[in-house]
Order: C-alpha cells, then sequence, then structure tokens
C-alpha cells in the first residue's frame, strides 16, 4: 500500500464536527503513507476543504484533496470543445473549477451553452434546476458531480446532489454522465493525482464509495461512523461488499483478524472471527458467541451471509448481528 484515498463526510468529519479518533488516525498514517482525500462534495474548493481539515488538525493542502467538480471537469472536456460556454449549475466548488479549465461560464440556457455541468450547493434552488432542464431541450451533453442522495450534517441527514439531478432528469427523460462516487471517474482521478500503485481506500458508504472503489480495482474499507451500519452490511450485494470493516479508523493500525470456516456435525458453517463465532445452516444465520468485539461478531456474520450465495430478503437472521 502506497496510498491511502479517503472519503471526508461519514470518515473524518460530520458536517463541522470531527468524528471521534479519525484525526488521530490519520495523523498516524501519515507517517507511513501518503493520504489523500475524496470527496463528492461539490460545493467547495479543495482549497476550503483542505483548510477544514487543518482546523480539524490534519495537514493537508488544497492538492492533496480530490473532489467532484474535478474529476467532473477531467469528463467534460471529453465532450465539449476547448472554451465552450457551459451552463453550470453549482456554487463556488464547481465554477471556479469550470473557468480555471478555460471554459465560459453562465447561468442562462438562453446564452446556448454547449453543456450542462450540475453540482451541489446549498443555494442551488428551482430556478437553476429550471434552466437546466431550459438548455437540455436542445440535447446537448450533462456531466453531473455526483449523485448521493444524501448528506450526513451535524443535525441529521439531509438531501444531497442526487435529489437535484434527479428533479432535472424527471423533467428532462435524461441521463447525466457522473463523475463522483461511485463511478470511475474520480478514482482514475485521485490514482493519476497521487501517483498510487497501490492505494487503499476508506469510505463510510456501501452505493457511493465501496461500489465504485470495487469499480476502480482498488481495495475498499468500510468505516462505521457514517451512513452505512451493520444492517446494511449485511444485505449488500456483491459489488458494494467492501474488503473490510472498521469500528472506527482506531482499528486502520491493529492487525486485521483472518476469518476461519469449519463445518459442524449438523453440517452447518461456523465462521469465526477471533472469539465471535457465527453459524450458517440452510437459510438461517444465528450467533453461536457473541465474543467480545462487535465489529468481530459483524465480520463474521458478514462472510455467513454473504457466503450463503443467497439473497439477504430469503434468509433468517440473528437480530442480534444487527441490532
Amino acid at each position: 500500500m502506497d496510498v491511502i484515498l479517503a472519503d471526508l463526510d461519514g470518515v473524518v468529519y460530520t458536517g463541522k464536527n470531527a468524528i471521534p479518533h479519525a484525526v488521530d488516525s490519520l495523523n498516524t498514517a501519515a507517517e507511513e503513507h501518503r493520504i489523500g482525500y475524496i470527496t463528492n462534495n461539490a460545493s467547495r474548493t479543495a482549497d476550503v476543504v483542505a483548510t477544514q481539515l487543518t482546523g480539524f488538525g490534519l495537514t493537508v493542502t488544497g492538492d492533496e484533496v480530490v473532489t467532484s467538480p474535478q474529476a467532473a471537469v477531467r469528463l467534460l472536456a471529453t465532450v465539449v470543445d476547448p472554451g465552450a460556454t457551459i451552463l453550470v449549475i453549482g456554487g463556488e466548488g464547481l465554477t471556479t473549477v469550470v473557468e480555471a479549465a478555460g471554459f465560459r461560464l453562465t447561468r442562462s440556457a438562453d446564452d446556448a451553452p454547449a453543456a450542462v455541468i450540475q453540482g451541489f450547493a446549498p443555494e442551488v434552488g428551482w430556478k437553476d434546476l429550471a434552466e437546466a432542464s431550459y438548455a437540455l431541450a436542445a440535447d446537448i451533453p450533462w456531466v453531473a458531480t455526483n449523485q448521493d442522495w444524501t448528506i450526513p450534517q451535524e443535525r441529521g441527514i439531509a438531501p444531497g446532489n442526487g435529489t437535484l439531478v434527479s428533479a432535472v432528469h424527471t423533467a428532462v427523460g435524461k441521463l447525466p454522465l457522473v463523475a463522483g462516487k461511485p463511478e470511475k471517474a474520480i478514482f482514475d482521478a485521485a490514482v493519476e493525482r497521487f501517483g498510487a500503485t497501490s492505494p487503499l481506500f476508506i469510505g463510510d458508504r456501501l452505493d457511493t464509495d465501496i461500489v465504485g472503489a470495487n469499480k476502480a480495482g482498488i481495495p475498499s474499507v468500510l468505516v462505521l461512523t457514517g451512513i452505512d451500519r451493520a444492517k446494511q452490511v449485511l444485505a449488500a450485494p456483491a459489488d458494494s461488499r467492501p474488503r473490510y470493516i472498521l469500528g472506527d479508523l482506531r482499528e486502520l493500525h491493529e492487525a486485521y483478524p483472518a476469518t476461519s470456516e469449519a463445518q459442524d456435525r449438523d453440517g452447518a458453517t461456523i465462521y469465526t472471527v477471533r472469539h465471535a463465532k457465527v453459524k450458517l445452516h440452510g437459510n438461517v444465520v444465528s450467533v453461536v458467541d457473541a465474543g467480545a468485539s462487535p465489529v468481530d461478531l459483524l465480520r463474521a456474520g458478514a462472510a455467513a451471509v454473504w457466503g450463503s450465495g443467497l439473497m439477504i430478503y430469503g434468509m433468517v437472521v440473528d437480530p442480534a448481528l444487527y441490532e
């Protein structure tokens, strides 16, 4: 492993609050590995994000933050001519990147833009979405920074860019090219930026972070400090299963425990992670020994469910694994 790539919302912070143990753990990791940060949030520039991370106690520059607008502009450049007029729906995090790439920015469909690029900003409203719809009636390219349905905030879970993209999609009947997670574009941008040959990615969402890392062929870590927790892990389809599961980032510096399998007298399979033991018998998953670590129990339970080859809705799963 030469580079650790970390998501931000749900991994490093939630809203304005740092997640417990995240900063110290990443600072320790930075002593031996290069650290890069990847965010789907399009509302802020890389420099602003770096300043926030520095305020938490990390040592970060803007060059170490890869944003979905940066990846989106890379996509945009493949579908329009250099210097083209682009209708931008979003805030400073998107407009500054579009302008830096040499495109002419407009907010009106009346300017006959060559394409629409859309990203999240708290100030985006109906009028902005309407301009996108008017422009897309001309069948021009449409690039979205990301399609996250939600954003974790200090007050709770709020609607994300995916809800705004969906509103435009409903109006125009077409889908955008997407740059951010779970698409490969943002991972490819990060790998190129850091010259990574053996990266590891840490995220908190199965449907964006882990799916995207898996698409990009990057080993993935799910940390249970953000959106997805035990119930979602157990139900994860094959393309969104992480290689590693951590309770918090302190475990990044611990030896990852092995999962062993053994058959009992009844033909059931026992999955063991340290002292945690889970049994799979037919379509029934039950706890044999909870052990001392809830995360080890989840690791064993996930191995049992995923190893069954069955869909979660066709299984009987012990509630102790996810409550």
